[in-house]
């Protein structure tokens, strides 16, 4: 598998992702700006010609970063493709000077909050019924640690 940055050619196995994964999928129409906002940088994992299976963005604003979508093709997950990704994304973002990274998680996707937590991000507080079904939402971050900063000087 490679990463490519996201084109529009991407797009349509993309959707079909996002409907696998998510209960209320962004439609390819809500991708299209993503494509071209200099704000918006997303990876799609791909592989042979141009089989996407997985991908993920974020916006960046001055040193932050909020991640908007990781999603695996079904077939494909618990391969570790999502960890490689989000390894990738972060990287990414600190490439860009983004210093501090957020997202939002459902409270009861214990999975993806254990992979959040692996690479670093902590609970930072709770949005309530932000999804839909009243579902919360888990705010996560992923900052430098103070302390080690200190510890160095």
């Amino acid at each position: 598998m490679r990463f490519e940055k996201l084109k529009y050619v991407h797009l349509s196995q993309m959707v079909k992702i996002e409907e696998e994964a998510f209960d209320t999928p962004w439609s390819e129409r809500m991708f299209i700006p993503e494509v071209e906002d200099p704000n918006a940088h997303y990876l799609v994992g791909v592989r042979g010609d141009n089989e996407v299976i997985c991908y993920g963005g974020f916006h960046a604003v001055f040193d932050e970063a909020h991640i908007t979508n990781i999603a695996v093709r079904a077939q494909d997950r618990g391969h570790g493709y999502g960890k490689f990704l989000l390894d990738e994304l972060i990287k990414e973002a600190e490439s860009l000077g983004c210093v501090n990274i957020t997202l939002e998680v459902k409270v009861t996707n214990e999975k993806a909050i254990r992979l959040y937590s692996e690479f670093g991000f902590i609970p930072a507080g709770v949005r309530l019924k932000y999804y839909p079904g009243g579902i919360d939402a888990l705010i996560m971050w992923r900052r430098p640690d103070k302390s080690n900063e200190n510890s160095k000087k």
